[in-house]
C-alpha cells in the first residue's frame, strides 16, 4: 500500500480459543496478567512455530450482518473482534471506569490502538487460572510478526479488509467521538499499554469527559465491536482482488526493469540493456516457455542494425526454419513494453493466427499486455481503447485491413507503433495481396511514426518492395540445419549441385527389393524412400491433390511391415480414440487403417479439430509420416527429417519455385536433426523443366491492386474517400503513386497510364452509386471532389466485395417485404457468401431430396427466392429446363440448406454424409458464413432502412461462429479450444472462462484425455488473457461513465472550479 496508509500486523491463525464464563471475565486481572505476551516469547521462535489455518467450511449465503456474526464473531479463528470484545468487557470492570459509558470507554481505549498503525498486540488470556497456563503455551501463535520492509500489505490481511483500511472515511478518528480523537498520554501507546496505565494511575475524570458521557447517555452509539462488524461485513461483500506478496514483488521488479529498458532504448548508446533493451524476464520467459537460450548470430546482427535502432522500416529474408519470427517477436516486445505502443501482427491464415495467440498469451500475462485475436468473425471495430496496458493485435490479412481502417477513422492510428507482416511475398498473390497492399499503403500515408517490418523466405524483387515501404533490407542464407536437395528419376537419385554442368550429380541407386506386385502398386518407389527414415524419424510426403494424399497413405500401409504396428502402439490407439471422440463416435475409415502404422493424411477435407490432433501427434512423434498438400508448407510449422515431393505439380499446375522452396524448407528440425533431405520425384518428360525450376530465380512479386478490380483499386478509392484520407482526384492520384502498384507502374501498365486508370475507377464507382461527384475545378480535373454515398459507406464499413454490394442491397431490400422468421433458413440465405456460391455445384439428387423434406414455411422461403421443387426435380432427373432461373440463387440456396442442417444438428459428420461433402469443406463454409454475416451486420448498421436486421444478425453471427450448444460457447471463446475439447472441459466441470483461467495445467493434463502439458498451459494462458481483456474493458467503461464531461455547462464560467468540484463529487459518489 502507499506510504501513509496504516500498517497492519500479520494475522496468525490459531484454534478457536476457550471463552471464559461471566464470573471469570468480571475478575480483575493482576498486573502480571496485564503484561504483553510478546515480552515472554521470542518473536523469531514464534514465527517458526506458526501453523496454517485449516480449510474453512462452506459458508451459507446470508445478507444479514447479525446472522453473519451471530454465534461466532470472527472471519478466521484468530479473532481481532474477540480481542476487542474482551478488552471492552474487561475495561468496563476497572474501578476508574465504573462511571464511564461502555461505548465511550471502548472508543477511547481502542482509538489509540488504531492510531498506532493498528498494531494490536496479543490479548492476555482472561479466563480462569486453570486455562491461563494453556493460554500462555499458545501465546506464541498469537504474537504478530513484524512485516518485512516493502512487504505487500495484501499478503497480510484478507482482501475484504484492504478496502476498509484504504477508505479515508474509515480512518481511526472516524471511529470515535470527536472529543475522543485525541487521547491523553503518548499516542504511540498500544491498547494494552493504555489499559495498564489507566489501571495504575487512576486519573480523575474531568468535566469535559462528563459532558461526553452525558451526550452518550442521551443517544446510545454502537459499540466499536458492532461498528467493526458492520464495516467488515460490507467490505467482505466487496469484490476486492487479492494480490499475493510474491506477485507484487515480481511486478515491482518488472516495472523497474521496463523503466530502465525505456531509457536504454531511447538513448543513442550501443548498450542494449539486459536483453536487447528488454527486461531480463523476457529472456527467462523464452528459456522457460520456448527453450530458447541463445540467439543465432544473424538474429543478433539483425536486432543490432543501426536502421532497426533508429526505427526505420525493415524487410528481412531468410530460408524457412531460419528463426525469422523470433526477431519480429523481440521487436514487438520492445514496442509494447519500452515505447508503450500497440502492435499489429499480420499472418496469412486463421490457423496460424490462433497458434500465435496461444504461444504469446503467456508472455502477455507475465509482461502485462493484451493479445487480441482478429480472425474469422472475431475482433472489435474499432478496438477497445485500453486504459493502461497496450495491445498486440494478431490478425489475418482481411481483418488487419478492417482494423487499420477503424483506427484511421477514430484518429487512433498514432497509437499503433509497429506493424509486422509475415510472409510478405503474399502481397503478390491475388485479391489477398491487394488487400495487404492497401493496408500497408494507408499506414505509410497516414502515420509517419508507425514502423513496418516485413519478413519472408521467398523474395526476389526486393528493390520494388523497398521502394514501396521505404525500408532497409537484410538477408542471410543461414539455416540451423543443413538442407540437401535430391531428385529421383526412376531408381536413380541425384543430388542438386549448382556447380555441375546440368545442375545435378549422381548420388546413389535405390537398393530396396521390389516384387512385381509392389512395382505395379508403387511405381515411384515411395515405400523404399519412406522406410529409410520412419518410424525413428519423421517424413512429409507432398502430393498434388487431396485424393492423392489419401491414396498414398493407404498404399504405404499395405506394404509396410507389421512391425510398424508395434511402434508406440498404445499412443496410436489413443489418437484413434481421440478422433472418435471428436467425430461423435465416428472415425474416418482411411485414418482408422493408417494411424496404427503411424501414418495419416492431412488436407483441407479434414475438420480443424482433426487436423490439430494429427499435427500434435506428428509433433510428438506418435505419427511418423504425413501425406499432405502444398498448403501445409505455408501453414503451421511441421518440420521433418525427410521431405518427399510426390510430383512437380500442384493439382494440374506445374510447381513454382516459391512453392518448391517452401516445401523443401520443411526438411531439417533444429535441435533434433543434423541434416535435412528433400527428394523430388519426377518423370523423364519433366526433367528439363525441373532443372530450370531448381536453378532458376524466385518468381517476381507483382501488385494485384488493379488486376483485382472490385476487391482492389475500387475498394481502395471508396475507403480513401470514406475515411477522408483523400477527397479530390489529385489527392487520390498522389496516394496511388505511393502504392506498390505505383512503384511498378512502368512494368505493369502497357495500354493505360496510372492517371487514366484512376479516373476510370472513380467513374465506375460513381455510376454504381457508391460515390457522388461534388465539384470540378479547371486544373485538368485535379480539383474534382468526391463524397461517399450511404450505400458506399455501408459497403466500405462492411468490407463487402464491390462486385456483390448492389446484389446484397437488393436481397436485403426484398427480404424486408416478406422476411420469414419462423425458421433461420431465410436469414441464413442472406448471409451465405456470394463467392462460395459461385464456386459450388450442387448434387441435384441430394438437393431434390432435401427440398422435399422442407416444412411448408421453409418451402415458402424457396418460393420467395424463385426456386421451385419442379425445377430441382427436373435438374435431378437430367431433363431440360426451359424456365430461366438465376444459377447463383439456386447454388446459394443449396449452401443455405447445408448451413441450416448444420445449425440444427451441430454435427459435421452427419451433415457431411447427408450432402456428400467433405467435412473440412462444410467447416470452411461455416467459417465463411460467420465472417460474411458479420460483414452484413456492419453493412446494415450504416443503413437505417435495414434496422430490423441488426438484432437478428447479431445472434445469427454468434450461432454461425460457434455452431455448438449454448453451454459450450463460453469455453470456445478461448483461443485453441474447439468443440471436442470444449465438451471434454465442460464434462470435467470447467464451465466458464473463469474456471479455465484459474485452472492448474497439471490438473488439466490428468483430468482431460489426450491433452499435453503444452496445450494445457496455452489454454490456461489464453483464458487468463481473455479474462483480463474483459475485466479491463469493463473497468474502462466504468471510468468513462464516472469521468467529468469536458463540455459540462458552467465549466468555462467564473464558478467553473466550484461547479467542476461539485460535479466530480456527484459523479464519484
Amino acid at each position: 500500500m502507499e506510504d501513509g496508509c496504516p500498517r497492519i500486523r500479520r494475522r496468525v491463525s490459531v484454534r478457536k480459543r476457550n471463552r471464559g464464563n461471566l464470573e471469570n471475565l468480571r475478575a480483575s486481572p493482576t498486573p502480571a496478567e496485564l503484561q504483553p505476551a510478546e515480552d515472554t516469547e521470542d518473536e523469531a521462535a514464534a514465527g517458526s512455530r506458526r501453523r496454517k489455518t485449516g480449510s474453512p467450511e462452506h459458508a451459507q449465503e446470508n445478507d444479514s450482518e447479525e446472522d453473519m456474526f451471530g454465534d461466532y464473531d470472527s472471519f478466521t479463528e484468530s479473532s481481532f473482534l474477540a480481542h476487542v470484545d474482551d478488552l471492552e468487557q474487561r475495561y468496563m470492570q476497572l474501578p476508574e471506569c465504573g462511571d464511564r459509558d461502555a461505548d465511550s470507554g471502548t472508543k477511547d481505549l481502542c482509538s489509540a490502538g488504531l492510531k498506532n498503525n493498528l498494531r494490536v498486540t496479543t490479548v492476555i488470556n482472561l479466563t480462569d487460572p486453570e486455562t491461563s497456563e494453556h493460554g500462555q503455551k499458545q501465546s506464541h501463535l498469537d504474537v504478530p510478526a513484524e512485516p518485512e520492509p516493502g512487504s505487500d500489505l495484501s499478503f497480510d490481511v484478507p482482501s475484504s479488509q484492504i478496502l476498509y483500511f484504504e477508505n479515508p472515511q474509515n480512518s481511526p478518528e472516524a471511529l470515535g467521538d470527536p472529543c475522543t480523537k485525541k487521547t491523553n498520554g503518548d499516542p504511540q501507546k498500544s491498547s494494552h499499554e493504555e489499559l495498564v496505565s489507566s489501571h495504575t494511575e487512576q486519573p480523575e475524570p474531568n468535566n469535559d469527559f462528563s459532558n461526553v458521557r452525558a451526550a452518550s447517555e442521551s443517544s446510545r452509539r454502537k459499540s466499536l465491536k458492532d461498528h467493526l462488524k458492520s464495516t467488515m461485513a460490507g467490505n467482505a461483500r466487496a469484490q476486492t482482488p487479492a494480490f499475493p506478496r510474491s506477485k507484487h514483488l515480481r511486478e515491482a521488479l518488472l516495472s523497474e526493469e521496463i523503466s530502465v529498458a525505456k531509457k536504454a532504448i531511447e538513448s543513442p548508446s550501443d548498450d542494449l540493456g539486459p536483453f536487447y533493451s528488454l527486461p531480463s524476464k523476457v529472456r527467462d520467459l523464452y528459456v522457460q516457455l520456448k527453450g530458447i537460450k541463445k540467439l543465432y548470430d544473424w538474429q543478433h546482427t539483425c536486432l543490432t542494425l543501426r536502421s532497426v535502432q533508429e526505427r526505420k522500416n525493415l524487410i528481412y529474408s531468410l530460408p524457412t526454419s531460419g528463426g525469422k519470427t523470433l526477431v519480429a517477436e523481440i521487436l514487438m516486445l520492445q514496442e509494447l513494453l519500452c515505447r508503450q505502443k500497440d502492435v499489429l501482427m499480420i499472418l496469412p491464415y486463421v490457423a496460424i493466427v490462433q497458434e500465435k495467440i496461444s504461444s504469446l498469451s503467456s508472455f502477455g500475462i507475465e509482461l502485462g499486455f493484451f493479445v487480441e485475436e482478429y480472425a474469422g468473425s472475431k475482433g472489435r471495430f474499432p478496438p477497445i481503447k485500453r486504459r493502461e496496458k497496450k495491445s498486440l493485435y494478431i490478425a489475418t490479412i482481411e481483418k488487419a485491413h478492417s482494423l487499420v481502417n477503424a483506427l484511421i477513422e477514430t484518429s487512433r492510428l498514432s497509437t499503433l507503433g509497429l506493424v509486422v507482416v509475415d510472409e510478405l511475398h503474399m502481397i503478390g498473390e491475388g485479391s489477398r495481396g491487394a488487400i495487404l497492399e492497401m493496408t500497408l499503403a494507408k499506414v505509410l500515408y497516414t502515420s509517419k511514426t508507425t514502423q513496418i517490418i516485413g519478413m519472408s523466405a521467398t523474395l526476389n524483387n526486393v528493390e520494388d518492395l523497398q521502394a514501396f515501404l521505404k525500408a532497409e533490407y537484410y538477408t542471410s542464407q543461414f539455416r540451423p540445419v543443413e538442407l540437401k536437395e535430391f531428385l529421383k528419376v526412376n531408381d536413380t537419385i541425384y543430388e542438386v549441385d549448382s556447380q555441375a554442368a546440368d545442375g545435378m550429380t549422381f548420388s546413389r541407386l535405390l537398393s530396396y527389393k521390389y516384387s512385381e506386385a509392389l512395382k505395379k502398386m508403387d511405381p515411384d518407389r515411395l515405400v523404399a524412400l519412406v522406410t529409410e527414415v520412419i518410424p525413428n524419424y519423421s517424413c512429409l510426403v507432398f502430393c498434388p491433390s487431396k485424393k492423392n494424399c489419401e491414396n498414398v497413405a493407404e498404399m504405404l500401409c499395405k506394404f509396410l511391415s507389421k512391425d510398424y504396428l508395434n511402434h508406440r502402439e498404445k499412443e496410436k490407439c489413443e489418437v484413434i480414440k481421440s478422433l472418435r471422440n471428436i467425430g461423435n463416435g465416428k472415425v474416418c475409415p482411411v485414418l482408422k487403417r493408417t494411424v496404427p502404422f503411424g501414418i495419416a493424411y492431412h488436407h483441407s477435407g479434414l475438420t480443424s479439430e482433426e487436423r490439430k490432433l494429427l499435427e500434435e501427434a506428428y509433433s510428438t512423434g506418435v505419427l511418423c509420416l504425413l501425406t499432405c498438400t502444398s498448403t501445409l508448407a505455408a501453414g503451421v510449422n511441421l518440420p521433418a527429417r525427410r521431405v518427399i515431393l510426390r510430383a512437380p505439380y500442384v493439382a494440374n499446375t506445374f510447381l513454382k519455385r516459391n512453392q518448391y522452396k517452401q516445401m523443401v524448407g520443411r526438411a531439417g528440425r533444429a535441435g533434433i536433426d543434423t541434416a535435412g533431405e528433400s527428394i523430388l520425384l519426377l518423370q523423364e518428360k519433366d526433367k528439363q523443366q525441373v532443372l530450370e525450376l531448381i536453378s532458376g530465380p524466385l518468381e517476381t512479386c507483382c501488385s494485384h491492386l488493379v488486376e483485382e478490380f472490385t476487391k482492389g483499386i475500387q475498394a481502395l478509392f471508396l475507403s480513401l474517400i470514406g475515411l477522408k484520407i483523400a477527397a479530390s482526384l489529385g489527392d487520390i492520384y498522389q496516394f496511388m503513386s505511393g502504392t506498390f502498384f505505383g512503384v511498378q507502374q512502368k512494368i505493369l501498365l502497357k495500354e493505360k497510364s496510372l492517371w487514366e486508370i484512376t479516373v476510370d475507377a472513380l467513374e465506375h464507382l460513381t455510376e454504381k452509386g457508391l460515390l457522388q461527384k461534388d465539384s470540378c475545378g479547371d486544373n485538368e480535373g485535379l480539383e474534382c471532389h468526391f463524397r461517399i454515398t450511404k450505400l458506399g459507406q455501408a459497403s466500405f464499413k462492411g468490407a463487402i466485395d464491390l462486385a456483390y454490394c448492389d446484389t446484397l442491397y437488393r436481397d436485403l431490400k426484398k427480404g424486408l417485404e416478406g422476411l420469414v422468421l419462423e425458421s433461420l433458413l431465410h436469414l441464413i440465405y442472406l448471409t451465405t457468401p456470394y463467392d462460395l456460391a459461385a464456386q459450388s455445384e450442387p448434387d441435384w439428387m441430394v438437393y431434390f431430396k432435401q427440398f422435399g423434406q422442407l416444412s411448408p414455411t421453409e418451402q415458402n422461403v424457396a418460393a420467395l427466392l424463385g426456386v421451385s421443387e419442379s425445377f430441382i426435380g427436373k435438374k435431378a432427373a437430367g431433363q431440360a429446363v426451359r424456365k430461366k432461373v438465376d444459377k447463383n440463387v439456386v447454388n446459394r440456396l443449396y449452401l443455405s440448406f447445408v448451413l441450416y442442417s448444420l445449425l440444427k444438428e451441430t454435427n459435421v459428420w452427419s451433415v457431411s454424409e447427408k450432402f456428400n461433402l467433405p467435412r473440412g469443406y462444410i467447416q470452411n463454409l461455416l467459417m465463411g458464413a460467420a465472417s460474411f454475416s458479420s460483414c452484413v451486420l456492419h453493412f446494415c448498421e450504416e443503413l437505417e432502412e435495414f434496422w430490423v436486421y441488426k438484432a437478428l444478425l447479431v445472434e445469427l453471427t454468434k450461432k454461425l461462429t460457434y455452431c455448438v450448444k449454448a453451454e459450450l460457447i463460453p469455453l470456445m471463446e478461448v483461443t485453441g479450444v474447439l468443440e471436442g475439447r470444449a465438451k471434454q472441459l465442460y464434462n470435467a466441470g470447467y464451465r466458464s472462462i473463469m474456471h479455465l483461467a484459474n485452472a492448474n495445467p497439471e490438473v488439466l493434463v490428468k483430468t482431460i484425455d489426450h491433452l499435453s502439458r503444452r496445450q494445457a498451459r496455452q489454454i490456461v494462458s489464453s483464458a487468463k488473457m481473455l479474462l483480463h481483456e474483459k475485466a479491463e474493458a469493463l473497468q474502462g467503461e466504468a471510468e468513462e461513465l464516472l469521468r467529468l464531461p469536458a463540455d459540462l455547462p458552467g465549466l468555462g464560467g467564473p464558478s467553473s472550479e466550484r461547479a467542476g468540484s461539485h460535479a466530480g463529487d456527484v459523479t464519484l459518489s
